[in-house]
């Protein structure tokens, strides 16, 4: 069948025969298309978890995003069992959405004649379709974009990135199911127009445009190839199994941390004290003078009953009966650490000391000041969890200073955030 000619009058990308890629069809937007199918409802749910893992419902302290309305609907409180349950949910979401990048960009290439389509405007469904489009590729660009600035912890954004990131996901999700419903017959047929192992097995040589009949993205004026369907995929895949070698070694840890070249906190090396921090104790503020002897930790109930706060020392807290967990940290940027031994008093061994039985909750204050995380609402779940510790110790020392000197807050299955640092006071509810 002879391709349509250009309506006169366009120029440029806006004329069918501009783009001129013989291996540009249905059947090669189709396949990258079914990877990211698969793919993305997989970053949907573990992004939601994420922000479950938060438990903004037990406390506005918590909530990053307090005019979600209903997009923030709240299932479960977050368990605090398995242990790395927070670093797979992270790990397999930042991983993932790394490995994805190669394929986003070349099915946005596979696209890029849809984008100047014309008229751009046919009929109510056109709209429809292209609104979608827009909805898809541009929460796409921002979700991926915000998503990694966060793991590189390049914060250049024109607010805070949970709710940024939270709110374009949404906005992505919409594009997506819209135009999944959309599309889905046409990517049907263009799946089963081809064999996908006849394309594996069709060098350059013989690599032909699909028939003008095909759809909009098939060329006019198809030149000789450069590439075949096959090398296109080819490198497609390459790059994500590339991106993959070089990051998730930051949330498997092991060997395999010394991989994660594409990792913003490096790799553990032998001392005790060095493993990834996310924020130091001089760029939160800490001075040495309220860390250091003159520290106190107050310990306070707010309930029906109350108690008079209780101060103590560290030496007072190394008096108390001492426990050891093996925990990680797993933080939001997709990165953790290997399971260290921290020591300390169970948390909820402190609520008796505040006079508290059956606590609801407590609130931990950091010595920080002013910072995103400088205050955490935990659950009872959290705080009557026995690997729930105040920790004063790591890996046989004392803390350092940027591990949370003189005392910090360590949890299983939670986000690093929450493993509140250099703390001043906890506050349990009851």
């Amino acid at each position: 069948m002879t391709a349509p000619a250009d309506p006169p009058g366009l120029a440029g990308p806006f004329r069918r025969s501009f783009w001129r890629s013989p291996v540009r069809g249905p059947w090669l937007t189709s396949v990258l298309g079914l990877v990211l199918l698969a793919s993305i409802p997989v970053m949907f749910a573990t992004g939601l978890l994420s922000y479950a893992a938060y438990n903004p419902d037990l406390s506005p302290v918590n909530d990053l995003t307090p005019g979600k309305g209903p997009l923030g609907f709240y299932l479960f409180s977050w368990p605090t069992h398995p242990i790395w349950l927070y670093r797979l949910n992270q790990g397999v979401h930042v991983t993932l959405g790394l490995v994805l990048v190669p394929i986003l960009l070349f099915k946005l290439w596979s696209v890029l004649p849809k984008l100047f389509e014309w008229p751009p405007l046919r009929s109510p469904a056109h709209a429809l379709e292209r609104l979608s489009l827009f909805l898809l590729v541009g929460g796409a660009v921002f979700e991926f974009a915000t998503g990694i600035l966060n793991i590189q912890t390049w914060y250049k954004f024109p607010g805070s990135f949970y709710p940024l990131h939270f709110y374009g996901a949404w906005v992505f999700i919409a594009g997506f199911v819209v135009h999944l419903a959309l599309k889905l017959p046409v990517m049907i047929r263009a799946l089963r127009s081809r064999s996908f192992i006849g394309e594996l097995r069709t060098n350059l040589a013989r690599t032909r445009p699909e028939p003008p009949e095909a759809g909009y993205l098939v060329s006019t004026a198809p030149a000789e190839p450069t590439i075949s369907r096959r090398g296109v995929l080819a490198f497609a895949g390459a790059g994500s199994a590339l991106i993959a070698f070089l990051s998730v070694g930051q949330s498997l840890g092991g060997p395999l941390r010394w991989t994660a070249l594409l990792a913003p906190h490096g790799q553990d090396v032998s001392r005790p004290d060095d493993f990834q921090v996310n924020q130091t104790a001089a760029s939160a503020g800490i001075s040495q003078t309220e860390a250091g002897a003159a520290w106190r930790l107050t310990l306070g109930s707010d309930g029906q009953v109350s108690h008079a706060p209780v101060a103590l020392r560290r030496a007072d807290l190394l008096r108390l009966e001492q426990h050891t967990a093996s925990l990680p940290i797993a933080c939001v940027e997709g990165w953790s650490t290997d399971d260290q031994e921290w020591t300390g008093v169970r948390l909820r061994d402190l609520t008796r000391l505040a006079g508290v039985t059956r606590p609801s909750s407590v609130l931990v204050r950091s010595l920080e000041r002013g910072g995103a995380f400088s205050q955490v609402v935990l659950s009872a779940g959290q705080v009557m969890d026995p690997d729930s510790l105040l920790a004063l110790r790591v890996n046989g020392a004392d803390l350092t200073p940027d591990h949370g000197y003189p005392a910090r807050v360590i949890l299983p299955a939670s986000p690093g955030v929450h493993n509140t640092k250099w703390v001043a006071s906890l506050t349990f509810r009851s």
